[in-house]
């Protein structure tokens, strides 16, 4: 059986993929992740702030979620009702996006 190779960022020796530190140059290498953006949307479009969770941005996620649940609190005055909706809509389109730049090496997570 082959093993599976990647190429460290830094040094451009070839590494195990699940390698997290390059032996060669000793930095740190991110391992692969792949995240759907598609579920990470679908689950902030459920719940706010999940997607970004999923993506493993929990601190992000759950203010997110804190925010929604204060628009929530607020739709007894108007204005909850369309901060919440721009929160709602924002954390949709975050999480897709993220997961994206996660997918891509963009970003580390």
């Amino acid at each position: 059986m082959e093993k599976e190779t990647k190429f460290c960022f830094n040094c451009g020796a070839e590494i195990d993929k699940r390698a997290e530190i390059c032996p060669e140059c000793g930095v740190r290498v991110a391992p692969e992740r792949n995240k759907s953006a598609g579920l990470a949307a679908l689950l902030s479009f459920l719940i706010i702030g999940v997607g970004q969770m999923y993506n493993g941005q929990i601190g992000k996620g759950i203010l997110l979620l804190i925010g929604a649940i204060v628009s929530g609190l607020l739709f007894f005055v108007v204005i909850g009702f369309f901060t919440w909706f721009i929160i709602w809509l924002y954390s949709i389109f975050d999480a897709y996006n993220t997961a994206n730049k996660i997918n891509s090496g963009d970003l580390i997570v």
